[in-house]
């Protein structure tokens, strides 16, 4: 799925923080990596299960109520909220070194800059299930600089309905909670916000993808329907990139880059 990006594409992402991409996956690429979540999930795929953070879902709706997010696998169910280190296995890796994400990390970091994930992450809102994300920003004072991009791939229709990420445009261009490592606002810097931007819902088609700077301001509800809110979201950086807790990052694009099999 071959894109090049226009100018005025570009305009619109740095001046509203957000992009959509309309398809970047095959019929056929979307099928695989929908199967092979799904056996993620219920223990059936080859992997590593031991270098894969994954965290169950509430089972009361209330984040606090979420499983811990700790490494390996937590029982055989579909109801997973999160599942991290996707960029080991080789039909997520091969996504996620498309040619389309290359030009989008060449452009923001620059042409031969390697670029890690800090993280390849699965998220899922199961059917009728799932927890609400207050509004936040993504952003990690534990790194000497913020990544600036994730880009988020429906692997299920994404609606109102199920709980498709919310965003308030524009609202990248300041930090709010500078020193707040979770990136989450106030109660009262949130209906600040809400009452200078009107919420954008990213509503996508299965296979789409929307291109977000990670401080633009985004949540999401609980799924009200009978179908999973399954997505692949991919956050890019700088390889250069340090982490005060020593913390080693995937390189996916330059020197050193891990090795995507062919997928048909």
């Amino acid at each position: 799925m071959n894109q090049q990006l226009s100018t005025e594409q570009w305009q619109q992402f740095w001046e509203q923080g957000y992009l959509p991409l309309d398809k970047v996956v095959s019929d056929a690429e979307l099928a695989a990596l929908q199967q092979r979540i799904d056996d993620i999930m219920l223990g059936k795929a080859p992997l590593d299960y031991d270098r894969m953070l994954m965290q169950l879902d509430s089972t009361t709706g209330k984040i606090g109520d979420t499983g811990p997010q700790t490494k390996g696998h937590k029982g055989a169910t579909l109801d997973y909220r999160k599942i991290q280190d996707l960029e080991f296995d080789p039909l997520f890796l091969h996504t996620m070194q498309q040619p389309l994400f290359r030009e989008i990390c060449e452009v923001v970091h620059g042409t031969g800059t390697a670029v890690a994930c800090f993280r390849a992450m699965f998220m899922n809102k199961p059917a009728g299930k799932g927890t609400p994300l207050a509004w936040h920003q993504d952003r990690w004072t534990d790194l000497d600089r913020d990544p600036v991009i994730t880009i988020w791939i429906a692997l299920d229709p994404a609606t109102i309905a199920n709980g498709c990420v919310q965003i308030l445009p524009r609202t990248h261009h300041t930090l709010i909670n500078a020193e707040d490592s979770s990136g989450f606002i106030t109660p009262a810097q949130a209906e600040a916000a809400l009452a200078q931007a009107k919420p954008i819902f990213l509503e996508l088609q299965a296979g789409e993808a929307v291109l977000l700077h990670n401080w633009l301001l985004h949540a999401s509800d609980v799924n009200k329907s009978g179908i999973p809110r399954r997505a692949f979201s991919i956050c890019y950086m700088e390889a250069a990139t340090q982490s005060k807790r020593g913390e080693q990052f995937s390189t996916i694009f330059g020197e050193g880059a891990l090795a995507s099999a062919s997928v048909a």
